[in-house]
């Protein structure tokens, strides 16, 4: 039997401040500058450039852990209800688009980006989420016409449904990414915008727990829940 190998291996500082900083610049509204002076504040003297090192190799890696576990969690689950939605980004002063299907929790499953909004793009997207997360019983749209032309060549137009205010839970999803896209002054590549939201999602859904539905007691729980599964990523 082979040894797993340590992610953490060739760097020097442990794997608990790893996951603190990528836990910090991921989850919350903060820039790389604003992350090394939190981290001073507590001890830790690393610069900025670290902090985008470190993101940039360990934040994929404990995205596709927690993406995983949420996958065999809901591989059950047959009355899973989507919500489609895609919102633009600025690259460079060029609009791109960003698709996102979000479950009935309001947790984002995919996240796609392409510079157009047509037919192919919309195409494109819906095969992956199903690929990875199976068939829904559900799909809402909005009135974009490239939604019903996908669906017809998937053969699930059946499944579709569209109201005024139907979506609003995958409208609501984006805001704490766009917070985030302020906190960082925009994106500069596809690349780079792609990898990010794959990434804040897997996070975001982690740390999310519905605190206006349950009482502080639950909430807590559930809170410290998370911070341990977190905490053992990648252990």
């Amino acid at each position: 039997m082979t040894r797993s190998v340590n992610p953490f291996r060739y760097f020097n500082s442990s794997p608990e401040i790893i996951r603190l900083a990528v836990l910090m610049y991921v989850r919350f509204p903060l820039s790389l500058r604003n992350v090394e002076d939190l981290l001073f504040e507590r001890g830790i003297d690393i610069c900025h450039e670290t902090v985008r090192l470190w993101w940039n190799r360990f934040g994929p890696m404990f995205a596709a852990d927690i993406r995983r576990q949420r996958v065999n969690r809901m591989a059950g689950f047959r009355h899973w209800r989507w919500h489609l939605d895609e919102m633009y980004v600025k690259l460079n002063g060029e609009m791109v688009y960003l698709w996102r299907a979000v479950d009935h929790e309001g947790e984002v499953l995919e996240s796609f980006v392409t510079r157009k909004r047509d037919k192919f793009a919309a195409l494109t997207f819906m095969k992956k989420a199903l690929k990875r997360h199976g068939k829904a019983e559900a799909i809402v749209t909005d009135g974009l016409r490239s939604y019903p032309a996908a669906m017809r060549e998937l053969g699930n137009e059946g499944r579709r449904e569209v109201g005024r205010y139907l979506n609003n839970r995958a409208e609501n999803s984006h805001l704490p990414f766009r917070r985030r896209e302020r906190a960082m002054l925009r994106f500069r590549q596809m690349k780079s915008l792609q990898k990010f939201a794959s990434v804040h999602a897997s996070i975001h859904n982690h740390f999310s727990q519905e605190r206006h539905l349950v009482d502080r007691q639950t909430f807590k729980l559930r809170r410290s829940a998370a911070l341990v599964e977190w905490q053992s990523l990648v252990a």
